[in-house]
């Protein structure tokens, strides 16, 4: 199956077939800002709650804002009840808050899976069939996508009936991350498995997720499983230009081209530029340059990966309360130093071993909501990361 080169989500034509992924915490309107000035694509909003947004929550209210720039608007909804489900999208699309509407089923992070949420869910047939059409039937001409993973574990696979189930309700693409729940992040992301939902979806676009570090990787995984379209995450942590990558190397892939150098990798400089953008950024979203300056810390490690950038440099860095302050700390650095290659490579972000998934008690022992589960479920939303 040859991938084109555009994604078509209901009126929308996503020129780049490259989507970032929503991570709580960094995906928020200014991260997606910077990987648009570096690169085409669609930039999916950090995860919401969808109770807490029925509830107009001020964070989750915050959370789906967008910047005027942003061309396609689109938000990631996580939620365990059809009905609340519907409730938020059709408020999204009521209010004109979305142009686009992605709903999780990745989450693996155990105080989810546990009360059944998450990656756990696909394995009850009858609730993901009822949240997907309940959401499919609430958006109207907005499109609504589908993000999960193969399953809860290798013996408890759940992404081939997920795909056609939500498919069969009218999503507008399936994207799949090569892991089970159990997996976590560790280990490498099962591309085979990917190949196989793009088979047997031939009627529906499926996006491939996991281990895309670089334009080569998402070349080698559209060229190995025949998706449509890539779905970015850690990858690009501290690495917005890799969007820049990703384009060039899809472009020249799809038109049959020799893949480009790696030349436009960044110099230490060009990455102290993009850092302090992220901070200005920031400054802008959060409305308050303190609050900005504390969020970018986690982003150091990952921004300066692989380059001549000292321990003591690096925690000032971590440390710095003021924009004025990243910039005097940024102008100690050699702005000539070369892009390191290999050593600012590959994995980034969260990884962790693989681990019993957590589930609610007997989950597994019929693929039907029980009452009691029912009940549970009612515990599962939380805001938590997506996966």
């Amino acid at each position: 199956c040859k991938a084109s080169l555009a994604l078509r989500y209901g009126k929308h034509t996503i020129e780049v077939p490259v989507v970032l992924a929503p991570m709580a915490g960094i995906t928020n309107t200014a991260f997606r800002r910077l990987c648009r000035e570096h690169g085409g694509g669609l930039f999916v909003s950090e995860m919401i709650t969808s109770r807490a947004l029925v509830e107009r929550t001020p964070e989750s209210m915050r959370l789906i804002r967008h910047h005027p720039s942003e061309e396609i608007r689109s938000i990631q909804l996580y939620g365990v009840d059809p009905k609340t489900i519907a409730d938020a999208v059709k408020m999204l699309v009521d209010e004109d808050r979305a142009d686009h509407i992605d709903l999780n089923f990745g989450c693996p992070v155990p105080k989810v899976t546990r009360k059944g949420g998450g990656a756990a869910l696909p394995w009850k047939k009858d609730l993901f069939s009822a949240i997907v059409n309940a959401a499919v039937r609430a958006a109207g001409e907005v499109p609504v996508t589908v993000k999960m993973r193969k399953g809860i574990d290798d013996e408890h696979l759940t992404f081939i009936d997920a795909g056609k189930t939500a498919r069969d309700a009218g999503v507008a693409a399936v994207a799949l991350h090569g892991r089970t729940a159990e997996q976590y992040y560790s280990g490498q992301a099962d591309w085979q498995a990917i190949a196989e939902l793009r088979a047997a979806l031939p009627d529906c676009q499926v996006l491939g997720n996991g281990d895309i570090w670089s334009g080569e990787d998402a070349v080698e995984m559209m060229r190995q499983t025949g998706v449509d379209g890539v779905v970015v995450g850690r990858g690009c942590l501290g690495r917005p230009w890799l969007f820049g990558d990703l384009e060039r190397s899809i472009s020249a892939h799809l038109k049959g081209e020799s893949a480009p150098t790696q030349s436009s990798m960044p110099s230490l400089g060009e990455v102290a530029e993009a850092f302090y953008r992220h901070a200005q950024l920031l400054t802008e979203f959060f409305e308050e340059e303190n609050r900005a300056c504390r969020d970018i810390r986690k982003h150091v490690a990952w921004y300066f990966k692989g380059y001549p950038v000292g321990g003591e440099l690096r925690a000032q860095l971590a440390m710095a309360n003021s924009l004025d302050e990243i910039a005097e700390l940024l102008s100690q650095l050699d702005p000539t130093s070369p892009y390191p290659g290999e050593e600012a490579e590959g994995p980034r972000g969260r990884l962790g071993g693989v681990k019993s998934c957590a589930l609610p008690e007997n989950w597994l022992d019929s693929q039907e909501l029980s009452d009691s589960h029912r009940s549970q479920l009612e515990l599962a939303e939380l805001s938590v990361s997506g996966g």
